[in-house]
């Protein structure tokens, strides 16, 4: 595996048509590790239909207040549902742990995290997940190469700004890709 392949870390993957699993349909995906290793994202695109923060703290039972700001849970992935995970913009950085990933975007994985958001001394710009997408060694590469996704740069636009059922074609039209024209199969010339 050359370098050139483990360049993900902060792109995003969109899921072309043919994708093979279902779960990960019309799905944009931000990179926030790859290495030899494998490679890990969480889905920005696939809200958690009826979970809000007020939810997740409850669940935590934190002695947290009512939060001041609306913040839209998702699901990050299959793996690990029941962990949350916070991509947010990097001025904000928690009392614990914070992974600074690529260009503006970090990672936080704390409680503190969703207590600052409530309490309104969080980050500018935030994304809760639950659960995240993991790849083994290589698997990434592979899908890849069988057409499953595209990788595009990822833009505060597209992540945080642009509503969830609009990601998708938002990602696409970064690259200059119109999705009426997508093919579900690939070719070689």
């Amino acid at each position: 595996m050359t370098d050139d392949v483990l360049a993900l870390t902060g792109k995003l993957l969109i899921a072309m048509p043919g994708m093979g699993d279902p779960r990960f349909a019309h799905t944009v995906i931000y990179i926030t590790s790859h290495s030899h290793e494998g490679a890990m994202g969480l889905v920005v695109n696939k809200p958690a239909e009826g979970i809000s923060l007020s939810d997740v703290l409850e669940q935590l039972a934190t002695q947290t207040s009512p939060p001041d700001r609306i913040l839209g849970v998702h699901l990050g992935g299959p793996v690990e549902t029941g962990r949350g995970f916070v991509l947010h913009s990097d001025e904000y950085k928690s009392a614990m742990h914070t992974l600074v990933v690529e260009d503006g975007f970090a990672l936080t994985a704390t409680l503190d995290i969703l207590e600052d958001i409530a309490n309104g001394k969080g980050p500018d710009k935030a994304l809760l997940t639950l659960g995240y997408s993991g790849w083994g060694p290589g698997q990434i590469e592979a899908e890849i190469a069988q057409n499953g996704w595209l990788i595009a740069d990822a833009s505060f636009e597209t992540v945080f700004d642009c509503p969830d059922p609009n990601k998708w074609e938002a990602a696409l039209r970064s690259l200059g890709i119109d999705p009426l024209v997508l093919s579900a199969s690939g070719g070689r010339a």
